[in-house]
């Protein structure tokens, strides 16, 4: 999963899915998920990142590395405005923000390849937070 917003217009995107095809040592080539078959594969470069105070280090350090991260699952959030072929939605507790539970149900193509878990210690049931002042 892409970290960081790289080409907008190129759906280069914080949270864009890939699948690395080949890792060189200044940058990788990956296959979007949400590729159609023409698409090209891409080249993602290594990045130059630095800390920052709020990472709480008394020095400053400053690295190239790959603007990914390895991800099986997402957050509701961070699923937001994507499309998956089948969804898990793991709650061991109710969502917390306003209209979370319909982000998380509303990003599969249809409704047969939902799987919900909900701990057996649970009633079955989950809520949805709406905010009446928000819509």
């Amino acid at each position: 999963m892409l970290l960081r917003n790289l080409d907008a217009k190129g759906g280069l995107c914080n949270g864009t899915r890939m699948v690395i095809v080949e890792l060189r040592r200044l940058n990788f080539r990956a296959r979007l998920l949400n590729a159609t078959e023409h698409d090209d594969d891409i080249i993602i470069p290594r990045i130059p990142l630095t800390t920052t105070e709020d990472d709480g280090l008394p020095f400053k350090l400053r690295r190239l590395q790959f603007p990914v991260r390895l991800a099986f699952s997402v957050t509701i959030n961070k699923s937001q405005g994507q499309t998956f072929d089948r969804v898990g939605i793991y709650l061991p507790s109710p969502v917390f923000s306003h209209g979370q539970l319909y982000v998380a149900f509303s990003r599969v193509r249809n409704a047969e390849s939902v799987k919900v878990y909900i701990p057996t210690d649970a009633d079955g049931v989950t809520k949805n937070v709406v905010f009446r002042e928000v819509l």
